[in-house]
C-alpha cells in the first residue's frame, strides 16, 4: 500500500505563499496572475479601478495578497458577469 502513495500524482501543486503584507501594486499583480487561471488574469488598470471602487479596503498603498486577493477575485468575477449582461441587453 505504501508503494501506491509514493507513485500517486499530487492533486495540487505546492505554491510558495507570499506572506509580505506590504506589496506594491505591480507585485500584487504579478502574484495574482501567477496564481490565477487565464480567465481571471488582471491588469494594472483593473487594479486601479478596483482600488477606486473598493477604497475602504485599502490603507495607504499596500496591496496585501492575503487581505485583498479574495475581494478582488469576487469583484472581478461580478464585474465580468455584469458587463456580459449589459452586452446582452445592449
Amino acid at each position: 500500500m505504501l508503494f501506491i502513495f509514493k507513485t500517486m500524482i499530487p492533486r495540487f501543486k505546492k505554491v510558495p505563499k507570499i506572506t509580505n503584507p506590504h506589496l506594491k501594486k505591480e507585485e500584487f499583480l504579478e502574484e495574482h496572475n501567477r496564481l490565477s487561471p487565464v480567465n481571471l488574469k488582471a491588469t494594472i488598470s483593473l487594479l486601479s479601478r478596483f482600488k477606486t471602487e473598493k477604497a475602504s479596503l485599502f490603507k495607504g498603498d499596500d496591496w496585501s495578497i492575503d487581505k485583498l486577493r479574495r475581494p478582488f477575485v469576487l469583484w472581478l468575477t461580478s464585474s465580468v458577469l455584469k458587463e456580459k449582461e449589459d452586452i446582452k441587453q445592449g
